[in-house]
């Protein structure tokens, strides 16, 4: 593949529904075009939201699940403590 092909193909990424935006508080937003992840990102950053970063949808879905997964071990844990 060409140099431009692979310019022209991530262009086009940017522009699919594909890119979710996460938070320290989880996922604030899916399938938005890049142009409309980097604006919420913004918002956000001036609402003092830590921990943003900008990914496929694919990926959010499996940190979200990751993370869920993880909450529920730490309740387990702890409900067994007491």
């Amino acid at each position: 593949m060409s140099r431009l092909d692979t310019q022209m193909k991530a262009g086009g990424e940017l522009h699919e529904r594909r890119w979710s935006v996460l938070s320290e508080r989880g996922c604030e937003a899916a399938k938005l075009i890049y142009d409309e992840a980097a604006q919420l990102v913004g918002r956000l950053k001036d609402e003092k939201v830590h921990g943003l970063c900008i990914i496929t949808d694919e990926a959010a879905r499996r940190a979200v699940s990751q993370d869920e997964a993880h909450r529920d071990s730490t309740r387990r844990s702890e409900a067994r403590r007491r």
